[in-house]
Formats: C-alpha cells, sequence, structure tokens
C-alpha cells in the first residue's frame, strides 16, 4: 500500500490521504513551501507549482490562453494604473508588516499611535453618517423582485444605500417628482439617448449593478471583475431590453478605461462594492489619470467622461505605498513610507471588537512612553508584541478604525484636487457592516 501524506488537516481532523511525492512525507498540495521548491506560476500569480515542473506547467496552464488573448486588447496596458515605479520601493506581505511593527522599540510604537490619534483629531472629524434608502429600491429592500435572485439583508442595505448616497449627491435623478412613477435614472446632460453608462469596478457577481438596473434607467453596463464567478447577475441582466452588458476579465491595474470601444463618448459613473486595499487606489487612478490632464489645462486623449462616482473601499491591510494614490498628503502630514506600511497593518485590528455600536471616540487608551523608559523591570522580555496584547480590544479597533479613516481621506483630499466634488461618509451603521466608509463624488458643475 502506497505511504500517505503526514499533513494534518485540523478541519477534518484527520492526515491527507493524498500519496506523497518521492523522497517527501507530504502530497504535492502540501509539500511544506518553505524549501524552496515551490514558485508562483508567471502567468498568474494566484497559485504555486514545483520548480522543476515549471516549464511544462507553462505549456497547460489554465490561464495562459487568457492571457494571450487579454495582451492583444486595446484596453490592455500592463501596470497602467498601479502607479510610479519608485527605487527600492517592494509590496509588503501582511507578515512582513507585522513584523516591522513587532520589530519596533516600546518608544517608537508609543509615537506611532499617539501621531495616528492626533492625526485623526485633526482631518477626519467630517465623516459624518448617511445611510439612505432611496424610494427607488423599494423593489429590492421590500423583497419584491425575482425570487430566483440572490437576497441576503446586509448587501441590499448596503447596495441601497450606495445608491441612496449617489441620488443624494446629485448624480442619480429621482423621479420622484415627474407624474409618471417609476424607476429613476441617471443625471445627464444631452437627449434622452445621452444615458450614461455604469462601470462597476470589483465586480464580483454584479449584484450592485442589478440592484442599479432594476431601480434606475441605464443603457449600458460594464463590468470589470479579473476573477471568473459562478452565479452572476449577467444572465439576468442580459434579459432586460434595451440594456446592454459587457463584462471585462481583467485586473484594473492593467485596464486602459478610455480604449474600452463601447465606451468612446459615453458619460458614465463608476461605481465598487468593498473594492480591496489598492484596488480603490486603482480604480481612481483609472477613472481621473486622464482627467488630470484636463484639470491643469493640457489635451487629453480620453473619450470618455466620467460624471460621478461612488467607492466603498475596505481590505485597507491590503494597501500598498507603491499604489497608494497620495503618497504626498501622507508624508506632508509626517507619515512615511514606513509609518503607512504599520498603519496598514493595524487596520486589521478594526475587526476586533464588538460592532454593535460605533467605536469611534470610545478608546479611552493612552500610550506614554519616553524614551528609554521601559513599562516593566526586565526591558528583554516586555516588547512591542506584548504590548498589543494588553491593549483592551476596543482600544485595538480604535486605533484600525482612525488608520482606516487616515488612508481613505487621503483618497477624499486626491479627488478635490483633481477637480472633483467629493464626501466621505459613513453610508451604513457599524453592524451592517464594519467596512462602512463611502466616497462619493462628482463633477464639479
Amino acid at each position: 500500500m502506497a505511504a500517505r501524506c503526514n499533513f494534518w488537516l485540523p478541519k477534518k481532523k484527520r492526515f491527507c490521504s493524498n500519496v506523497l511525492l518521492r523522497d517527501s512525507q507530504f502530497c504535492g498540495n502540501h509539500t511544506q513551501r518553505s524549501d524552496g521548491q515551490w514558485v508562483p506560476c508567471p502567468i498568474h500569480p494566484s497559485h504555486s507549482v514545483l520548480e522543476g515542473n515549471l516549464q511544462s506547467h507553462l505549456k497547460r496552464c489554465p490561464f495562459f490562453k487568457q492571457a494571450q488573448s487579454l495582451s492583444i486588447q486595446p484596453f490592455y496596458q500592463e501596470g497602467i494604473n498601479a502607479g510610479k515605479e519608485e527605487e527600492g520601493v517592494q509590496n509588503f506581505s501582511s507578515e512582513m508588516k507585522r513584523n516591522a511593527v513587532h520589530g519596533m522599540t516600546l518608544f517608537e510604537f508609543s509615537q506611532l499611535i499617539n501621531k495616528i490619534k492626533s492625526i485623526h483629531a485633526s482631518i477626519c472629524s467630517d465623516i459624518g453618517d448617511s445611510f439612505k434608502i432611496p424610494q427607488a429600491c423599494d423593489i429590492w429592500t421590500n423583497r419584491q423582485v425575482d425570487r430566483g435572485l440572490p437576497f441576503q439583508e446586509k448587501h441590499v442595505m448596503q447596495q441601497a444605500s450606495i445608491l441612496g448616497n449617489l441620488e443624494e449627491f446629485g448624480v442619480l435623478k429621482s423621479c420622484k417628482d415627474d407624474a409618471v412613477s417609476g424607476p429613476v435614472k441617471l443625471e445627464a446632460s444631452g437627449d434622452d439617448d445621452d444615458v450614461p453608462a455604469v462601470v462597476e469596478f470589483g465586480a464580483g457577481r454584479g449584484y450592485l449593478t442589478q440592484v442599479l438596473a432594476d431601480c434606475y434607467r441605464i443603457k449600458k453596463i460594464l463590468l470589470v471583475e479579473r476573477k471568473s464567478y459562478k452565479l452572476k447577475a449577467d444572465r439576468s441582466l442580459r434579459q432586460k431590453e434595451s440594456v446592454t452588458l459587457e463584462r471585462l476579465r481583467i485586473d484594473i491595474e492593467d485596464l486602459k478605461l478610455n480604449a474600452v470601444e463601447s465606451l468612446q463618448g459615453v458619460p458614465y459613473l463608476a461605481i465598487g462594492k468593498h473594492l480591496c486595499g489598492p484596488a480603490t487606489d486603482m480604480t481612481l487612478r483609472c477613472c481621473i489619470s486622464k482627467q488630470c490632464n484636463q484639470h491643469n489645462d493640457a489635451p487629453s486623449d480620453s473619450t470618455c467622461r466620467l460624471i460621478g462616482l461612488a467607492i466603498a473601499t475596505c481590505c485597507h491591510h491590503l494597501c500598498q505605498w507603491k499604489h497608494y494614490i497620495n503618497k504626498r498628503y501622507m508624508l506632508d502630514l509626517g507619515i512615511t513610507k514606513d509609518d503607512f506600511n504599520a498603519m496598514t497593518w493595524l487596520t486589521s485590528w478594526a475587526v476586533d471588537a464588538d460592532h454593535g455600536s460605533d467605536l469611534c471616540g470610545t478608546g479611552s487608551f493612552d500610550l506614554q512612553i519616553r524614551e528609554n523608559e521601559h513599562v516593566e523591570s526586565d526591558p528583554n522580555t516586555y516588547d512591542v508584541k506584548n504590548m498589543v496584547k494588553d491593549m483592551k480590544a476596543v482600544d485595538r479597533a480604535v486605533v484600525g478604525l482612525m488608520c482606516k479613516d487616515i488612508i481613505d481621506v487621503g483618497r477624499f483630499m486626491w479627488l478635490n484636487e483633481h477637480g472633483l466634488e467629493c464626501e466621505l461618509v459613513k453610508y451604513v451603521p457599524s453592524n451592517i457592516s464594519p467596512e462602512n466608509r463611502l466616497l462619493v463624488a462628482r463633477q464639479k458643475s
């Protein structure tokens, strides 16, 4: 009988039953990756292969044909939205960020926390509550939609509030004052035929756009998502008359939006629900980089025009200094690249506590440690790691939320600098989702 893998599966409470690799105690799925035999696939880093099998894998990688066909598309330009390359700047994994924080002295860590508290108090006081459920979304909030569509109340509340904030901000126009009741439409100049398109970034299955299409009059939909999903909203959206749908399977980092043929000469609304980490920065750069030229009175090659956007941010622990949209603003606040990397790791604390109520302002901690001072007699046994363990969960959560707000305010300021009227709001209560910050913007009249 063939020997079996020695990898313990904690959820199944048994050892793996796969056959061992030659000269190994593990199967192909569980070979320890610290031995240097595994390398990420250069075509798509979502999976790894044994270094000795790399060449044969490249010929049959399931992503090979997709990468080939994508590379010849006019809207593909590798790294166009990634941000400027800086010498010595690399992407930091969560482990690297954690190790950097734990490697600080107690004094350095105390200084960082107090800097975060001071900056947050000075620039983040205007983030208000804006939980808006528009009348147009009644068919969803009252569950009057097709029963075949998935319904989860917390997601519907978030989707409806995103659209409600767009309506409140004047990007979506309500027909509630018209003689004829019905869906509302996007605000657009020109004839009725000049109806803006909707571009959903990080679309996933596309159900934010599904709610938008059910409740508002739109004619053109573009879904941008790098992954493949089952149970998408595409089938339901394609059944709508007078609605054209296009899905681009591409990373936002590589998307040249003004080269998408279906958007030529079309004003559009950009939306995204829970755009993880740097995807928010890449989306802003994707939508506005060409408009920066207009702002600077220089010629622009963009033929599609952004009229407004709504982006719900999340997963700030994935943010990277290389991709961040407003490095200059951070540096002006005294936040260095190393501080930024530490802050992005601290944002993971935001989910440490119970979010039954708003946590901002509830923390009572005060880290005041002078240089060369130690809180215990043995400095070798008490370090930042121990200090973090001693902090209350609510205090860690408050620090994490502060870091999230500072990162989002930097994005808000960048939109302001580039000629957009914008707001940063809490679009749902924290008990619906602790990731409840929403950037809403529109072109100034």
